[in-house]
């Protein structure tokens, strides 16, 4: 949905946090047209955070009628995507025929493997009347055994997504297993991503995963003295028993999981192989990668 942008990465300089955020990571916004974008992920010297190798932040954008989010189908291949809204609505078309809008709440993963295409647009009733948008995009690097298997779309509805409360702060697991709850979305590794919301003065102990990630959507935190401010993202050692304050009303996310190597990552292609990519990009030059039915006419050309 965006074009690549820097990161500024910020050393730990409280002592007594150091041990727990190896760095933290505050990103450019980049505005595509009155609609703001954040890349965190992936940054020169943090390429992935386990599985998770893409990390986009969109809005909170306000759209006048006629106008909002136009993305023309184009290809993905080695990963699978996860989207998830805060608030507004997006229109997922893919070339497996699924046909899904996204609403608040609900996740859409879309499991790329060997090849898929996809577009994301707006319903009219959408787009004919003022509207907002705002929300994550994620990508997930697939295991080597997993990157050439069959593509895949699964939309799970905001009542299906477990939602708990730990010490009187409201956390949804999305995705892996935390605080005693497992989410039902599809992993294809150790995979761990939640969301919360804290109060001014509310803690939260983060869960454990071998690599770990917090991002501040909203708000600012503490971790012990170390300032987490809003839109930054700071990586996490695999300490045990770190906790957050907020300071401010805050929304956060986090994500981890296990190491499942490096990877090649050029527009939207990723692999284990650079060979595999210089492929998909002829293939998607030589309009070789199946289409989108209903949405035929338009596409996004290599950038070259």
């Amino acid at each position: 949905m965006s074009n690549a942008f820097k990161d500024v990465e910020q050393p730990c300089d409280a002592t007594d946090a150091c041990g727990a955020i190896q760095v933290i990571l505050t990103p450019k916004d980049k505005d595509l047209g009155g609609f703001s974008v954040r890349r965190l992920l992936p940054t020169a010297r943090q390429k992935m955070v386990g599985p998770w190798i893409f990390f986009d932040h969109m809005g909170p954008a306000n759209f006048p009628a006629g106008e909002g989010i136009n993305v023309r189908p184009h290809p993905h291949i080695g990963i699978a995507t996860v989207t998830y809204l805060f608030e507004g609505e997006i229109l997922h078309r893919d070339s497996l025929g699924n046909l899904q809008p996204i609403k608040p709440g609900d996740l859409n993963l879309m499991v790329c493997g060997r090849g898929i295409v996809h577009s994301e647009r707006e319903r009219y009733e959408v787009t004919s009347v003022e509207h907002k948008q705002h929300g994550l995009q994620l990508w997930l690097a697939l295991p080597i055994e997993d990157e050439e298997c069959e593509p895949a779309f699964y939309h799970y509805p905001n009542d299906s997504i477990p939602a708990l409360n730990v010490n009187g702060v409201p956390v949804r697991v999305m995705m892996g297993s935390a605080f005693g709850a497992t989410s039902p979305v599809k992993t294809f590794a150790e995979t761990l991503y939640i969301e919360a919301a804290l109060e001014p003065g509310q803690r939260l102990s983060l869960p454990m995963a071998d690599e770990r990630a917090l991002y501040v959507a909203k708000g600012h935190l503490k971790a012990k003295d170390t300032d987490l401010p809003e839109h930054s993202m700071a990586i996490l050692s695999p300490q045990d028993g770190v906790e957050i304050e907020a300071t401010e009303s805050s929304r956060i996310a986090i994500i981890g999981g296990e190491n499942i190597g490096p990877r090649f990552i050029e527009w939207n292609f990723v692999s284990s192989r650079k060979a595999r990519i210089e492929q998909a990009k002829e293939d998607w030059r030589n309009q070789r990668f199946p289409l989108v039915p209903g949405d035929e006419t338009e596409f996004i050309p290599l950038p070259e």
